[in-house]
């Protein structure tokens, strides 16, 4: 009801019939409404980082309740979006409050092809995999920041619920790419700087950091021939050019060097996407055009089998970086059996 405990907590923006309100927004079609703040029973499997355990409940979870062409553009069967944001009443904060654990939460997808299942933890480590990897003792760790603009609706004053890291540089086969580095911080009005994404497929980069990354990666294979691009996909090479190894396509690293010195490794599996039947292979990154809210959006296929913990607490990052390296995928969790 308005003026609830629940209301307050959700930020509700509106109330009629009695009923409180917010916005319900869709990122991937970039569509929104508003919807009714609601109340229900949250039943969810729990684990101990390795096993299965058994179903818990959340007696009064809270959700927003919205008109169903929000839904368009999700996949098929979808019903709803978890928010995993900084907000208040999202899935991390909500649970973590309800079960008294920290609130900390790591996500570990697969990828697309082929469709396999990745992983969401809420709570610490450990993080174990087959066979019998804990990811959690193998993270490195970087700074979290917030943006004091909304990165949707442009207001400040009304931070972004959007997780930001510090990147300082990026390297291509070891050498730095030539950057404008002032697009690598947040400014003012909130533009600029680096945020993580599970809803772009690709990292989309801001155009002059975009055009750098690709020269930089087309110089460090003089070998390979260079084909026609594959939208959304600007730069394309001919896949038979291009040796495979089990860390996916041989190709020059990207490296992401970090707010504390530290770099997050791409290897040509997080690299390069492989289209037209594999006879193309695509560097998977998207030019964000000349002035985008954010200069550097990590999307999915880039966070494809690395194990990302978000440790809201104190403020940080943790990355497993490729779990090739460790001989394990997300897909390797036991979700079957205790």
């Amino acid at each position: 009801r308005c003026g609830s405990a629940q209301c307050n907590l959700a930020n509700a923006k509106a109330c009629g019939g009695g009923i409180c309100g917010a916005g319900v927004n869709n990122p991937i079609s970039n569509t929104g409404t508003s919807g009714d703040i609601r109340i229900d029973v949250l039943s969810i499997q729990s684990t101990n980082g390795g096993n299965p355990g058994r179903a818990v409940t959340v007696p009064n979870f809270i959700f927003l309740c919205g008109s169903e062409f929000v839904l368009q553009g999700l996949a098929n069967g979808v019903v709803g979006i978890a928010g995993l944001g900084r907000s208040k009443v999202a899935l991390p904060l909500q649970l973590a409050a309800a079960f008294s654990f920290d609130r900390k939460f790591a996500i570990c997808l697969s990828p697309a092809f082929p469709r396999t299942n990745g992983v969401i933890i809420f709570g610490d480590g450990p993080y174990v995999l087959s066979p019998n990897v804990d990811v959690s003792k193998s993270l490195t760790y970087t700074p979290l920041f917030i943006n004091p603009v909304n990165t949707e609706s442009g207001f400040l004053g009304d931070p972004s619920v959007e997780y930001f890291i510090g990147v300082k540089s990026i390297r291509v086969s070891d050498k730095a790419i030539p950057l404008n580095t002032t697009l690598l911080s947040i400014d003012s009005e909130g533009f600029g700087g680096t945020k993580i994404s599970t809803v772009n497929p690709y990292t989309v980069l801001e155009t002059s950091i975009y055009n750098a990354l690709v020269q930089a990666f087309v110089n460090a294979m003089p070998n390979v021939t260079r084909v026609a691009p594959v939208a959304p996909l600007g730069a394309c090479f001919k896949s038979s050019d291009i040796v495979s190894s089990r860390f996916g396509p041989s190709v020059p690293p990207i490296d992401l060097v970090l707010q504390n010195n530290v770099s997050w490794s791409i290897i040509g599996a997080n690299s390069i996407v492989r289209v037209n039947n594999n006879d193309v292979s695509c560097l998977g990154f998207v030019d964000g055009g000349v002035r985008p809210m954010t200069s550097i959006v990590i999307g999915g296929h880039q966070l494809e089998n690395n194990l990302l913990q978000f440790d809201l607490p104190s403020s940080r990052l943790g990355f497993s970086n490729s779990l090739l390296f460790q001989r394990t995928v997300c897909d390797n969790f036991n979700f079957t059996s205790a």
